[in-house]
């Protein structure tokens, strides 16, 4: 089997949770930004990457240092799925719009992006993260659509794990 790994950058702890649910559902190891490294980046087949979203659309602030990482180590020949944390209700104009960050680096960095989603049964005025009208990653509002995540993923991951 490919080795995937997930990435995830947590403010408050949500996108941390969401991760290690994604991760054992895929069986695969659950690493912090801020702990990763090139060496697991460049052993890895499949990383999946995901990110709160922050202010008008910012990337959760471990990212930064994160981004460079991967657009340095590069992405060439590696599957990249994306998914994103954020609060529909609070911010209906930047929804999960982080993710649009984290989709332009791994195209940036010579990665195979998989795992768009439908905005059908999503409430949000605006987001980045939509491109040709799909989100670039499985958008998660855990905050007031709790009841919602866990089927979501569900869905995603039948959708992303015969790519992987």
């Amino acid at each position: 089997m490919k080795k995937t790994i997930v990435v995830f950058g947590s403010s408050t702890g949500t996108c941390e949770t969401i991760a290690q649910t994604i991760g054992s559902k895929l069986g695969a190891e659950v690493v912090n930004i801020a702990d990763l490294t090139a060496e697991q980046i460049q052993s890895s087949d499949n990383l999946i990457l995901g990110t709160s979203t922050w202010g008008a659309g910012d990337l959760q602030d471990d990212w930064y240092d994160g981004v460079t990482l991967l657009k340095n180590t590069g992405l060439q020949g590696k599957t990249v799925a994306l998914f994103g944390c954020g609060d529909a209700s609070s911010y209906p104009d930047t929804f999960c719009g982080a993710m649009k960050e984290l989709y332009d680096a791994a195209a940036a960095a010579g990665a195979n992006l998989i795992g768009a989603v439908s905005t059908e049964g999503y409430t949000f005025d605006d987001s980045e993260a939509v491109v040709d009208g799909k989100f670039v990653g499985l958008a998660l509002d855990d905050v007031n659509e709790d009841d919602q995540t866990e089927g979501r993923i569900n869905d995603w991951i039948a959708s992303i794990q015969d790519r992987l």
